[in-house]
């Protein structure tokens, strides 16, 4: 989603509501603490230098249940952090704390909910890398961990 998507969005919402990968939603009297614009500089395993920018929102929940962010307030934030940063158009990258590290995710709109979505690693040059396509990782297939045979039940022990 860009800036001028979710501008658009806001222009029509009356709440606010971000939803993670997993459908639980962010908790409501979440503020975005951040507006800003990332820009990451680098070389790939091929060689080849690449530049990337996106726009920035960090999420954040704080005990404080009595100030919501309203629609009309993000805007106000995205609108002057246009003005102040010189934003231009960017995707957008969310921030959100996690139990143990920050998350990072794009985001979509469904009609209801902006949605995090996942965001995964890639190899940009695997032409260059000499990794064989058949050990390649299948990104987002998770294997499940290995279980122990034995359950309190099972008369195992």
């Amino acid at each position: 989603m860009t800036l001028s998507a979710i501008k658009s969005e806001l222009q029509r919402a009356t709440t606010i509501a971000f939803q993670l990968p997993n459908g639980e939603l962010v908790a409501p009297h979440f503020h975005v603490t951040e507006v800003g614009k990332i820009t990451k500089h680098f070389i790939d395993c091929g060689g080849t230098i690449r530049s990337e920018e996106v726009a920035n929102f960090q999420l954040w929940e704080a005990q404080d249940y009595d100030h919501r962010l309203h629609p009309e307030k993000l805007l106000n934030i995205i609108e002057l952090s246009e003005q102040k940063l010189g934003l231009t158009d960017l995707e957008i990258e969310v921030e959100y704390q996690m139990k143990d590290s920050i998350g990072k995710f794009g985001l979509e709109f469904d009609g209801t909910h902006f949605q995090l979505t996942s965001k995964i690693t890639n190899c940009l040059a695997p032409d260059h890398c000499g990794i064989p396509e058949s050990k390649m990782p299948n990104v987002g297939q998770w294997k499940a961990k290995a279980t122990s045979c034995c359950t309190p039940d099972s008369g195992c022990c």
